[in-house]
């Protein structure tokens, strides 16, 4: 059984450890994952055992796996990254690199869990992130989490053989406070 380190209702995330490497480096490396994220060259065995070695050599990066708890199976990764300390702001990032767990509702439930981790337990104010054009899915996900169409960086990066755009979100701490306590008046009081 692998280390819990944060609570959701189907999933959990945990510590990225080296033995996770063949798993992430296949995942980075399909070409149905890596389409819809932002630009990652072929990556190694070298190159993603030196992205796992310096996970956690800092205060800035939160680095999940996300693991489906009933059996304890490694489905994606995602991460909150801290800028300027004073500005209480992350970027998120998430990949879910098992297809057979896409389209099951577990990146829904990533998404919620790292905003309520990055405002519950690093006090943060604001999450942002930024997804490509096309990739509907994503946006409807994030949406779902609570995040706001911010704005649109038109023909900004080069996909597919063509210049597609990209859509910045985000979610503030009080937004996500308003919706907290909303869903909690719409469930019904246990007995």
């Amino acid at each position: 059984m692998s280390i819990v380190y944060y609570q959701g209702e189907r999933i959990h995330f945990r510590p990225i450890e080296p033995n996770d490497e063949p798993k992430l480096r296949q995942w980075i490396n399909d070409p149905r994952i890596w389409s819809t994220l932002s630009h990652r060259p072929p990556t190694n065995v070298c190159r993603e055992r030196e992205w796992i070695d310096n996970l956690g050599k800092d205060d800035k990066h939160y680095n999940f796996g996300i693991v489906v708890s009933e059996d304890d199976r490694l489905i994606g990764s995602c991460g909150l990254h801290l800028g300027k300390p004073h500005a209480r702001r992350a970027g998120f990032g998430i990949m879910i690199g098992d297809v057979d767990a896409q389209n099951q509702g577990y990146g829904s439930e990533a998404v919620q869990l790292a905003v309520r981790f990055g405002f519950e337990e690093i006090n943060l104010n604001r999450i942002e992130l930024s997804v490509l054009g096309g990739n509907d899915r994503a946006m409807r996900c994030y949406e779902k989490a609570g995040f706001v169409r911010e704005g649109c960086r038109r023909q900004q990066t080069y996909r597919h053989g063509k210049f597609i755009d990209v859509y910045v979100y985000g979610i503030l701490r009080d937004e996500w406070e308003v919706a907290q306590r909303d869903r909690a008046q719409l469930e019904p009081a246990s007995c």
